[in-house]
C-alpha cells in the first residue's frame, strides 16, 4: 500500500495512477479484439480486466486523523492514504469525477482528539486558525489548490452544474462559495447558528444548510447569493439531503433521534424515529429511500443505519454497522451503501436490495465524510 505524504504548506504530493490498457484493433480480427478488451494474462499468470481498470470508480473518506482514504469501488481496497496536514472532516467528488474536494481543519493540541464525539454538543472545537479547502486530482492525488476559507470548515459541497463549490463555516455562521472557474472566494453568504452539513438542488439554484447550534435549516438562494429563509426542523440537525425533484427534504435531528421530513411547497414537517444520535443522510437515486447513519456518542456509540421510506414515511429497515455510524453514501446504482464508522476506523458495505452487510474494511483514523465517484 503507497502511502502519499502531503505538506500544505510546500504542496508536494507524489501520486500514484491507475491506468486502464487498450488493445490494438487493426492488428487483430473482431473475435481476438473482444477478448483483449475483455481479458489480458500477465508474464506472471494473473488475470487483468481491461475494460474494469479503464472503468474505476473510487470512493473517498475523509479521516480526522489527518488522511483521506482512495478506496478501489469495485474490489473495496484501500488503494491510498493521503495524508494531511490537519483535521479532514468532509470530502466530496466533483459532479464530472475529476476532482475531490476536502475540508480541513488545522490540528492543535486540544483539537487532536477531535472526532470522538463529534457531533455530542455542538460538534466544534475552538481554533485560531482559519481553515482550508482543498482540491485534488481524483486520478493522480494531486493537490490542486488549497483556498483558505472561514473558521472550522464542515462540509463541502460542488454545485451540480460545477460553477461553485461551497463550505459550511461552523464558527463563523457563513458559508464560503468558491468560483471553480478562478478557485477563489467569491462571496461569502451569512446563515444560522452552527452551519455544518448541507446538500445543493439537483439544479444547483438552492443550498440547504443544516445549522447545528439551533434549531433550523438555512434556503440559500445561489443565484442571489442571499439567504432566502430559514426553515424549523427540530433540535441540533446535523446533515440534510434534498430529493433530485426538489420536493423534498430531510434532515437529520442529532438530539432527538429523528429524521425530519420536510414538504418544501408548504415547508411543513414530519419526523420518524430513528437511531440514537444520527448523523449524516443519504438520499438514494430513486429518491425512495432516506439513509440515516445512527453514530450516537464515544461513551454509548450507535451502530446501525435506519432505511426510511420517504413516501410512507415509515422506517422500512434498521442495518447493523460498526461503531459509530457516520457518513454515508449510495453508488450511482443505489445497490450498495457506504458507511463509515467513526470509532472503529471502518467502512461498512451493504447491499441495498438485501439490507445486507457484504464487506467491512479498515481505512484512516476516524472516518467522518465519505464520497463516491457516479
Amino acid at each position: 500500500m503507497n502511502k502519499t505524504r502531503l505538506s500544505l504548506i510546500t504542496l508536494l504530493i507524489s501520486g500514484a495512477i491507475l491506468a486502464g490498457c487498450s488493445s490494438d484493433s487493426n492488428q487483430s480480427s473482431a473475435t481476438e479484439v473482444e477478448a483483449q478488451e475483455e481479458k489480458q494474462t500477465s508474464e506472471e499468470g494473473t488475470d487483468i480486466n481491461l475494460s474494469e481498470l479503464e472503468d474505476t470508480k473510487f470512493y473517498f473518506t475523509a479521516d480526522e486523523g489527518g488522511s483521506i482514504s482512495k478506496i478501489n469501488a469495485s474490489t473495496n481496497e484501500v488503494v491510498e492514504f493521503i495524508e494531511v496536514d490537519g483535521i479532514v472532516h468532509n470530502v466530496q467528488v466533483s459532479p464530472d469525477g475529476k476532482m475531490l474536494g476536502a475540508t480541513v481543519i488545522p490540528m492543535n493540541e486540544d483539537q487532536a482528539s477531535h472526532g470522538e464525539d463529534s457531533h455530542g454538543d455542538d460538534g466544534h472545537g475552538h481554533g485560531e486558525e482559519l481553515g482550508l479547502a482543498l482540491f485534488f486530482n481524483t486520478d493522480t492525488n494531486e493537490l490542486l489548490k488549497s483556498i483558505e476559507v472561514g473558521n472550522h470548515p464542515a462540509h463541502f459541497v460542488f454545485t451540480e452544474d460545477g460553477k461553485y463549490a461551497l463550505v459550511t463555516n461552523a464558527e463563523d455562521n457563513n458559508v464560503s462559495v468558491i468560483d471553480m472557474n478562478s478557485f477563489t472566494v467569491t462571496k461569502t453568504i451569512s446563515t444560522g447558528e452552527g452551519p455544518h452539513g448541507f446538500r445543493i438542488s439537483a439544479d444547483s439554484q438552492k443550498a440547504y444548510i443544516a445549522n447545528m447550534s439551533e434549531d433550523t435549516v438555512s434556503v440559500l438562494n445561489l443565484e442571489t447569493m442571499q439567504e432566502e429563509k430559514k426553515i424549523t426542523v427540530g433540535p441540533t440537525p446535523v446533515t440534510t439531503g434534498i430529493t433530485s425533484d426538489g420536493n423534498t427534504l430531510v434532515a437529520t435531528l442529532n438530539t432527538e433521534n429523528m429524521l425530519a421530513i420536510v414538504d418544501l411547497d408548504t415547508d411543513q414537517v414530519q419526523k420518524v424515529e430513528v437511531g440514537n444520535g444520527p448523523a449524516q443522510v443519504y438520499i438514494d437515486g430513486n429518491n425512495q429511500y432516506a439513509y440515516v447513519a445512527n453514530q450516537g456518542t464515544a461513551d454509548t456509540p450507535s451502530s446501525s443505519v435506519t432505511v426510511v421510506d420517504l413516501v410512507s414515511k415509515t422506517v422500512t429497515a434498521t442495518i447493523e454497522t460498526g461503531k459509530g455510524a457516520h457518513g454515508v453514501v449510495t453508488s450511482s446504482d443505489s445497490k450498495r451503501l457506504y458507511v463509515t464508522n467513526m470509532f472503529e476506523n471502518t467502512v461498512t458495505i451493504i447491499d441495498t436490495e438485501k439490507s445486507l452487510v457484504i464487506d467491512t474494511i479498515e481505512v484512516g483514523k476516524v472516518p467522518n465524510g465519505i464520497s463516491i465517484m457516479k
